[in-house]
């Protein structure tokens, strides 16, 4: 039972990382295009040592010790579920409220095809960003550790960030989702942060995983 919860935990994060078409994206495409170019240039940063990566398991010893601060950058339907005591909160993406005909079909499609399984919302850059990191940190020269669920939104809020004036970054490398319980012993909410990330259909087959697992141990 553990393999196949292990399993169906894998295939749920992958399932999450899965490139979308253009047409379903939940993002324009010029959001596609700044992705693309953020995922190329947070590399390059991080090969030169400007961007730090940490690992979750890393991460205790990051803020407690090196002087980091937690940003976590997950839209706010996701932190309600789980999020760490302390840390600061500026979503890169929000709910795109637009209902336009083409973006009420959008946001159809973008249901059947992936809100459904995954509970993700139909979602938009958050154009005021920077300014409300910077409303939050004003000293460009402190110490963030840019966080989400799997790590990829991160890599694109770190981009900007850094475009924004911020150059003592932090990613944490794979997000939450790659977590253990003992990384982070300060989570409030009612889920665990390592599917905090998980919604719609998929979070119920997992609730049944877990249900099975413990009927499983009596």
């Amino acid at each position: 039972m553990a393999v196949q919860l292990s399993q169906f935990r894998s295939s749920l994060l992958k399932h999450e990382k899965q490139p979308k078409p253009p047409f379903f994206s939940s993002s324009k495409t010029r959001t596609f295009r700044v992705s693309t170019a953020a995922s190329s240039g947070i590399q390059q940063l991080i090969q030169s040592g400007e961007v730090k990566p940490i690992p979750p398991k890393d991460a205790a010893t990051a803020l407690n010790s090196d002087g980091f601060k937690l940003l976590d950058i997950r839209p706010q339907w996701e932190r309600e579920k789980a999020y760490v005591k302390g840390s600061l909160h500026v979503p890169l993406f929000v709910k795109d409220t637009d209902n336009g005909p083409i973006t009420l079909l959008k946001k159809w499609v973008h249901f059947g095809y992936i809100g459904l399984w995954t509970g993700q919302n139909f979602t938009m850059i958050n154009p005021n960003f920077v300014r409300e990191v910077d409303a939050a940190v004003s000293d460009k020269e402190a110490k963030l550790l840019v966080a989400c669920g799997e790590g990829l939104r991160s890599m694109m809020a770190t981009w900007k960030l850094y475009e924004g004036g911020y150059k003592n970054l932090g990613w944490l490398a794979g997000g939450f989702n790659r977590s253990a319980d003992s990384d982070f012993p300060e989570v409030e909410g009612p889920e665990k942060l390592q599917y905090a990330t998980i919604g719609g259909v998929s979070y119920y087959f997992l609730k049944l995983l877990f249900l099975l697992q413990a009927v499983g141990k009596e």
